[in-house]
């Protein structure tokens, strides 16, 4: 069993691992990088290998940095198919189709500015690329042992990122390699604890959050309702940058819980965004993958997804009303690290303000708008224009939806024997740090990937 990384082997997103097994070729992820535009540029490269010789796709979860190049994938001759978890089969559309429109507008928006001698620049990925995916998707149940080409099977296991997120474990030539993909911490709202594994041959880990460990999350929920008080004594607004997959569900499921502690029956509350709203049917559609305190959350009243002054905004026009409101609006737009969607208009509009509060509750990867907020710099630029930020910015970092080192740790304690362990999914800092605490602690062998680089047991 060989592995070759060509994605997320330095940086969080783009995770992308090629394993041969058996005589087979097995696609791991094809996410799509995000970032400084020298990375994002990267996702126009031809891929590293022939996906037209590829058996099978596996993927881990929803998200874009996951599944993004799936399209480019298939229209450069991939047909085989595409497993993933029923719920990730669920969101995998209506993720892809806005990454599509997304990509449409940039180009559309590109090419009217480029050089008149230049050819215009197609976007990354269209609908009509998004519609040739969908045939190829095979939806699996977690635990079920699956053989998915000849000598090769795999099981998903939850991982208790976001709905449908998927530990993989994969057997061929009586070898057994684990993908963590994303882990989410260990008490999370609405979803159950990532599984824990025992037995393998390699192991790779995403290492998002390696190098550091979150706040409690009780201590961090505390902190949002003050925020929230802070902003309301000072007739201001909040935007909540927020992925349309995860954390826009968890913030609304605090929303609910802290409702009378908050007082948040004077706020008007908007999910701005279309996915998310659609996202939201997909999780009441899941309840089955709730854990039990989140089943008991959907019983009372009101609930997280059906509270009495929250608005989902469908159309453009909706949303750019939002931004006449003067005072005492919550809005949650994606994207989660500011880098494309409508939450960029919201701060056009508000970051001159003081009585903005803008409120992180994310990784934010280097070289998005998020990053440079968070980093506390005095101007954005923001579609070519640049903005003063006087707006109050807040980092909620015990809300992430990935686990802290503490968490990786323990995750990987529980494989016997300490098998060999590659480090993906994260910036090399975090990566270092988690690689020099798992060496001291357990004597494992522990890499850190790099693109091209490969790996055989």
């Amino acid at each position: 069993m060989q592995v070759e990384f060509h994605g997320a082997a330095g940086e969080v997103t783009g995770s992308m691992h090629l394993v041969e097994v058996a005589g087979r070729r097995v696609l791991l992820d094809c996410g799509m990088l995000q970032g400084r535009r020298e990375l994002e540029a990267r996702n126009f490269a031809p891929f590293p290998f022939d996906p037209a010789a590829l058996d099978a796709l596996v993927l881990s979860h929803a998200h874009i940095d996951h599944i993004g190049r799936v399209p480019r994938l298939v229209a450069q001759g991939f047909r085989g198919p595409v497993f993933l978890q029923r719920a990730t089969a669920d969101l995998l559309p209506v993720m892809l189709e806005d990454a599509a429109s997304l990509a449409e507008s940039d180009a559309e928006r590109g090419n009217r500015h480029r050089d008149p001698e230049q050819p215009p620049q197609p976007p990354l990925l269209t609908r009509h690329d998004v519609a040739r995916v969908l045939p190829l998707l095979r939806p699996l149940d977690y635990d079920a042992r699956t053989a998915i080409a000849p000598g090769v099977e795999i099981a998903l296991r939850d991982a208790g990122h976001i709905l449908g997120s998927s530990i993989v474990e994969l057997w061929g030539d009586g070898r057994k390699l684990v993908f963590s993909g994303d882990l989410g911490p260990k008490g999370t709202p609405i979803l159950c604890d990532p599984c824990a594994i025992e037995e393998a041959d390699l192991v790779l880990m995403e290492s998002t959050y390696g190098d550091r460990d979150h706040r409690d999350r009780i201590a961090t929920v505390h902190e949002l309702g003050e925020v929230f008080e802070h902003a309301w004594r000072e007739r201001g607004n909040v935007l909540i940058p927020a992925f349309a997959v995860g954390r826009s569900q968890e913030l609304l499921y605090w929303f609910a819980r802290y409702w009378d502690e908050w007082n948040l029956g004077r706020w008007r509350v908007f999910l701005d965004s279309p996915m998310a709203g659609k996202v939201v049917r997909i999780y009441d559609r899941h309840h089955e993958l709730f854990d039990e305190q989140a089943r008991a959350v959907w019983r009372q009243r009101p609930s997280p997804f059906r509270l009495p002054n929250l608005h989902f905004t469908e159309s453009t026009q909706e949303s750019m009303a939002i931004n006449s409101i003067d005072s005492g609006a919550i809005v949650i737009a994606g994207s989660g690290m500011a880098n494309g969607g409508r939450i960029l208009h919201h701060l056009r509009h508000r970051l001159g303000r003081r009585d903005t509060h803008v409120v992180f509750v994310g990784y934010q990867a280097e070289g998005t708008i998020g990053r440079r907020l968070v980093e506390r710099v005095p101007w954005v630029r923001i579609h070519g224009h640049d903005y003063r930020v006087n707006a109050q910015v807040h980092t909620v970092g015990g809300l992430s939806a990935h686990t802290d080192q503490q968490g990786l740790m323990e995750w990987y304690g529980h494989f016997r024997g300490t098998p060999p362990l590659v480090l993906v999914h994260g910036e090399d800092r975090a990566r270092e740090a988690l690689a020099g605490e798992i060496g001291q602690r357990t004597g494992a062998h522990v890499m850190l990937a790099r693109p091209g680089m490969r790996c055989t047991v």
